[in-house]
């Protein structure tokens, strides 16, 4: 498998940042193909646990193309939607008129302690140098008893299920990347970033460990993808 983009250690962000430059244009009708659309409906799913109001103050991390912000900017919610790759800004700009949208990196927040209602990230927070870092920042910009909400890939627990889904992450992934983008090891990334990446139960662990409550993980699709939930 090509491991082109998948670079542990200090030189993790230039390569993601890389990565997310080369696909933008494509990113969004990917995401449709490979997960035969349902991205939306977990997308959805997630805002739905937030809970927003239009008196709230919102920040998507990672937002990408801004789904999930956009999504929470319909509740009337005022939302920020940070990303640190400026194509994939681009695209997002072009498809919805909100949030606010800001260029920056998810392990330095540019914001004060306590600034925000409700704090997500969707298919993000395994991209970073240090999720854990990732996971630090996003309650440290929580206001106490703020919503926490992270989507991303998981480790099913079925070791046959996760065999079949870490099969078809190898191959049909990359088959997607390269004749929509031609772009295979773009796709192949992903299977490489979850090896290392620890899912629920790491997930869940980390946000009790420092400190929030409410901890909760639901489980989509026999676990492919997990969303976490906690307060700050």
């Amino acid at each position: 498998m090509d491991k082109s983009y998948y670079q542990p250690g200090e030189h993790r962000a230039a390569e993601v940042r890389r990565l997310f430059g080369a696909i933008a244009p494509r990113y969004d009708l990917i995401n449709d193909l490979q997960s035969f659309w349902l991205h939306r409906g977990w997308k959805r799913r997630l805002v739905e646990l937030t809970a927003p109001k239009p008196d709230e103050y919102a920040l998507d991390v990672c937002c990408g193309t801004g789904d999930i912000a956009a999504e929470l900017a319909r509740h009337g919610t005022t939302v920020y939607g940070l990303d640190f790759s400026a194509e994939m800004l681009a695209v997002g700009t072009r498809k919805h008129a909100k949030p606010v949208w800001i260029q920056a990196d998810a392990q330095q927040l540019p914001f004060p302690d306590q600034s925000f209602d409700i704090v997500s990230v969707g298919y993000g927070l395994r991209n970073l140098p240090s999720w854990q870092l990732g996971i630090s920042e996003m309650r440290r910009v929580a206001k106490p008893g703020g919503r926490l909400l992270i989507l991303d890939f998981g480790k099913p627990p079925n070791p046959l299920w996760r065999a079949l889904y870490f099969a078809y992450l190898r191959l049909a992934a990359p088959l997607h990347g390269q004749v929509f983008c031609g772009n295979a090891a773009a796709y192949a990334y992903i299977l490489e970033s979850l090896k290392d990446y620890p899912a629920q139960e790491g997930i869940a662990a980390e946000l009790e460990k420092i400190g929030c409550t409410d901890v909760r993980t639901i489980d989509l699709l026999g676990g492919i993808m997990s969303i976490h939930f906690a307060r700050a």
